[in-house]
């Protein structure tokens, strides 16, 4: 289980985390029993992107027709991708003790614990994480919406490829510290404040 040992992990200076940013493509909206198809994901320090994690991963079934077109990841993209269990010591590895973002946050989380869940009985990731949609919805109330192709023409940040993991997971990292910016120039300077953070 990822567990952190710092107990004052929440007081850390936003300066001075490093958050992995990351999206999973999945064979549809619920695990179970959906699972999960590609893993993208950026290490962020400092405001700026440092180094990537991204594969394709055979979910051991079959990817539904929409959800193919809608990713473009094929049954045949997949077939001989590494299985969840095979990729997951490494991206825990990655993730480390970092601060876990993503677009939807819930959903990636939700469907990461799923996954480990499945190698490692009981095991979880503990790491805090933050949500991309809500932040940005209590820094930038008036943007129309809040979807990540949205976002990504708000702060002209380039996104391809929309709904595969890594150039989704990309966007976002841009995205996500234009929202840092946002929040250290409201005086926010730590993790708790920013998770709790209201107008």
């Amino acid at each position: 289980m990822v567990e952190l040992i710092e107990i004052d992990f929440e007081r850390r200076e936003l300066a001075k985390i490093d958050f992995v940013v990351f999206d999973l493509e999945t064979t549809g909206a619920k695990a179970p029993p959906c699972r999960v198809t590609e893993i993208g994901a950026y290490r962020v320090k400092n405001g700026k992107i440092i180094e990537e994690f991204q594969t394709l991963v055979n979910p051991e079934t079959t990817i539904p027709i929409f959800i193919s077109q809608l990713t473009g990841i094929t049954n045949q993209m997949v077939k001989y991708a590494p299985k969840f269990e095979e990729v997951a010591a490494d991206f825990l590895d990655f993730i480390g003790d970092s601060v876990l973002v993503a677009h939807n946050a819930q959903f990636d989380m939700r469907f990461l614990n799923y996954e480990i869940g499945r190698i490692f009985t009981d095991y979880r990731v503990r790491n805090p994480h933050l949500c991309t949609v809500r932040l940005s919805r209590r820094l930038f109330p008036h943007i129309e919406n809040h979807r990540l192709k949205t976002l990504a023409n708000y702060f002209s940040v380039s996104l391809v490829n929309h709904h595969r993991a890594a150039p989704d997971a990309h966007a976002t990292a841009h995205i996500f510290v234009n929202l840092l910016e946002k929040l250290q120039n409201l005086g926010v300077r730590d993790l708790a404040t920013a998770r709790k953070f209201k107008f």
